[in-house]
């Protein structure tokens, strides 16, 4: 837990007197802590560790504290887990991402071996790593969709889902036969994993949502007459704006 900020009736101390001491005041974000040396110093050779080796490598705030310009929201949890070893039991992503960026390890590899990580950094995001540019597509996603967002309630992107080599080979000739902008279309695919069609759509649905928009997928019909089933491959993923 963070303690409440305070004014200190005496001079500020700088960071470099604070590594004399074995207490150690930190404020992060704005969020203030108090530990020690050896608390921060726990997981040799971590980045934290490091912080608080050698000479001084942050800035001090108004009040003296060890300065680190990050979120310090979840850093209480780190701390507990440095003094009692105790993994925390809420808000597991966040503190995942805590310590990694402070190089904990074995912190590390406890959270990912929980129920509430294991699914998401051993299935889905191993997985995900399979498919060619799925970030890079994301990204593309969102920008089209910003951009025919302009005066508009909705905006439509055809995605093209593509499982295996043998539909890649036919990707070509069921573009030619979809009624709309081709240049638009946002190739994913293929993939060796054992990971379907819908596990891939509920990734990108998923992963579009987390940073704040509202969309939905559904299949995107082509002509009937066209011999292969490559209504398979193109869905239409709607943006809700308002």
């Amino acid at each position: 837990m963070s303690l409440p900020d305070f004014k200190s009736p005496s001079k500020p101390s700088s960071p470099g007197l604070q590594l004399h001491s074995a207490i150690v005041q930190l404020n992060i974000g704005g969020h203030v802590y108090t530990s020690t040396l050896g608390t921060l110093r726990k997981i040799p050779n971590s980045k934290l560790a490091n912080m608080f080796s050698g000479p001084p490598k942050h800035k001090a705030d108004a009040e003296g504290r060890y300065f680190i310009d990050r979120d310090g929201t979840h850093f209480g949890q780190v701390l507990e887990y440095l003094r009692t070893d105790t993994l925390p039991s809420h808000h597991m992503p966040e503190v995942y991402r805590e310590a990694v960026y402070y190089g904990l390890k074995p912190l590390v590899k406890l959270l990912e071996e929980t129920p509430q990580l294991f699914g998401e950094t051993v299935g889905r995001q191993q997985f995900l790593s399979r498919v060619p540019n799925y970030q890079e597509n994301l990204e593309i996603i969102i920008r089209v969709a910003r951009a025919e967002a302009i005066a508009a309630r909705y905006s439509n992107i055809i995605v093209c889902v593509l499982r295996s080599e043998e539909d890649l080979a036919r990707y070509a000739d069921a573009l030619n036969t979809l009624n709309a902008d081709k240049e638009s279309v946002v190739r994913f695919g293929p993939w060796k994993s054992p990971a379907t069609v819908e596990d891939l759509l509920d990734c990108i649905k998923m992963d579009i949502e987390a940073k704040g928009y509202r969309v939905s997928f559904q299949p995107h019909s082509i002509d009937k007459s066209f011999l292969f089933k490559s209504y398979d491959f193109f869905y239409k993923l709607t943006f809700k704006w308002w």
